[in-house]
């Protein structure tokens, strides 16, 4: 399978470099996956196409201000660090920038020495294994000096951290935002539960994954990176007994799909679980859990994109994204978002 097969032309001023306002009154690109026919909606009309028993399943995940800024003891040279997982004992996996020069044994310091780090390790794709040292609540001094780790195609600054956060994020973890939520409101969930349609909470904490193009030719080559998922047994609860009352699953967003995938037995059963997921989803996988996905437009050649045509097909998604780029919808991160029914 090749990469290429899912390139598409987007042109540099279609990427949203703000959100909206109103997080409601994004566009919503309606796609029938059994016709391949397009409607064009706004997002609040999404409650047009929820049912009575239906279950929406949410990923509560919240974004940390992981991006810190330090400079290097010895030469005060300039560094840049992601946080993308905490290990134990407040070491972290990160990603540097300049990596080059950073090397074990090298002391960063951040915010006057408000913060401290000591490069342990090398690791997988050049990660930096970096122990922390600190006086205080490690979240308390990260709120003060971190800021949120937006996607490099952003090159705005965000005024309001909160505009990178869904309104429903609860458990702090993710690198990057479980971005298809960000269209909901407090009121439009509201008025999703008095519809009678079920909401599922799960938990899928966003890594390094997110910022790693495919480098591969042959997809199937491709490695994801590992990503820590939660399901409680309440949500497990209400995602089975929509399944088996013959009604939707329908998962917002990607990270939420993919957790379900994970976690589901053969027969697309869930029970309450956590665990560290590689998944990867690309045409030709046979979806065991969800039968309709709320998603936002995706990156040319990217695995999200892979996942989509995995639930839609190739040729209807690719088509229907070319219809968005003549249509002028807005893509990415803060752009607008699709149904697939």
């Amino acid at each position: 399978m090749d990469v290429k097969d899912f390139y598409y032309e987007l042109p540099e001023e279609l990427i949203a470099q703000d959100p909206l306002e109103d997080r409601a009154s994004s566009r919503l690109m309606v796609l029938d996956r059994e016709t391949g026919a397009v409607e064009h909606k706004v997002f609040k009309d999404i409650t047009s196409y929820l049912k009575p028993g239906d279950c929406l399943v949410l990923n509560n995940t919240k974004v940390i201000p992981a991006r810190l800024f330090g400079e290097k003891e010895d030469t005060q040279a300039k560094v840049e660090i992601l946080l993308l997982r905490r290990m134990e004992n407040d070491i972290w996996e990160t990603l540097v920038r300049p990596g080059k020069k950073c090397r074990p044994g090298t002391k960063i310091s951040f915010g006057g020495g408000l913060l401290r780090g000591e490069i342990l390790d090398v690791v997988e794709e050049g990660n930096r294994l970096i122990q922390f040292s600190y006086e205080g609540i490690f979240e308390e001094i990260l709120d003060e000096l971190g800021q949120m780790p937006l996607p490099p195609y952003i090159t705005h600054e965000l005024k309001d951290k909160n505009r990178y956060q869904t309104v429903y994020a609860k458990q702090e973890g993710s690198a990057a935002a479980p971005t298809a939520g960000l269209h909901f409101t407090p009121e439009l969930l509201d008025q999703v539960r008095g519809m009678g349609v079920e909401i599922a909470e799960v938990t899928l904490h966003v890594g390094l994954g997110t910022f790693r193009p495919v480098k591969e030719r042959d997809v199937l080559n491709h490695h994801m990176h590992s990503e820590f998922y939660q399901i409680t047994g309440s949500a497990a609860d209400k995602i089975n007994r929509a399944k088996e009352s013959g009604h939707r699953v329908i998962a917002v967003g990607t990270t939420s799909t993919r957790t379900m995938e994970a976690a589901a037995d053969e027969n697309g059963k869930l029970c309450a679980k956590s665990g560290w997921t590689e998944i990867f989803i690309y045409p030709g996988y046979r979806f065991k859990v969800i039968d309709a996905l709320i998603t936002n437009f995706h990156l040319p050649e990217s695995t999200l994109v892979m996942l989509v045509a995995a639930l839609a097909g190739r040729e209807q998604v690719l088509a229907a994204y070319e219809t968005a780029v003549a249509e002028k919808y807005r893509f990415f991160s803060f752009g607008d978002a699709m149904l697939i029914k």
